[in-house]
């Protein structure tokens, strides 16, 4: 037991208990306790497997390359759509943990199996993603800013095409892009 993962949980008030059970799941394999992101992590030689981590409305285990685990129960939930690895298995309470203990140990044992065969998980692209017509025009009219964007890693492009289409109106997608347009010019990555 990782003694800065017991300070966290121990000031755990809505999820106290089923912290404490999930804890005892993961502590019960082959899976080093750490924290990582404030959250209690779990990982096999260095490599992340598992996270507990709690909602307003839900707990739940977030196994980090869930989307490669079998699921035969079908209670792994993809927390959004542009999440492409990870995926939860959710719970309201501890007689919901209680009530699923079979299937999280199997989970548990999946998800180190799946470390341990070095298998990855295949991410899209970032040509694979939409790129907002609010960016498009920009990028169409300017072949200074089209060739800076290509220019950042895949990674710093996934994250603007994901900052400029997860605004729900247009002002706000173009007013997104045009406020990180110099970003992009200089290099830059949305959190850089």
């Amino acid at each position: 037991m990782n003694p800065l993962v017991s300070k966290v949980h121990g000031k755990e008030k809505r999820w106290s208990a089923e912290f404490a059970a999930l804890r005892q799941h993961c502590l019960a394999s082959e899976l080093h306790e750490d924290l990582k992101w404030g959250q209690a992590c779990y990982d096999l030689d260095g490599r992340n497997v598992v996270l507990i981590h709690g909602f307003k409305d839900y707990c739940a285990l977030l196994f980090m390359k869930g989307a490669l685990l079998k699921d035969p129960k079908g209670i792994l939930i993809q927390q959004t759509k542009n999440v492409q690895a990870a995926r939860q298995i959710r719970f309201a309470s501890l007689a919901d943990i209680n009530k699923q203990k079979a299937a999280v140990k199997a989970y548990i044992r999946e998800a180190i199996a799946v470390e341990k065969s070095g298998v990855k998980v295949q991410m899209k692209s970032a040509a694979q993603f939409d790129v907002p017509q609010e960016f498009l025009k920009p990028l169409d009219d300017d072949p200074k800013l089209a060739e800076a964007f290509h220019a950042l890693t895949p990674g710093r492009q996934k994250g603007y095409l994901l900052h400029f289409a997860g605004a729900k109106q247009s002002a706000t997608r173009a007013a997104r892009v045009e406020k990180h347009v110099p970003r992009i010019l200089k290099g830059l990555g949305l959190d850089d």
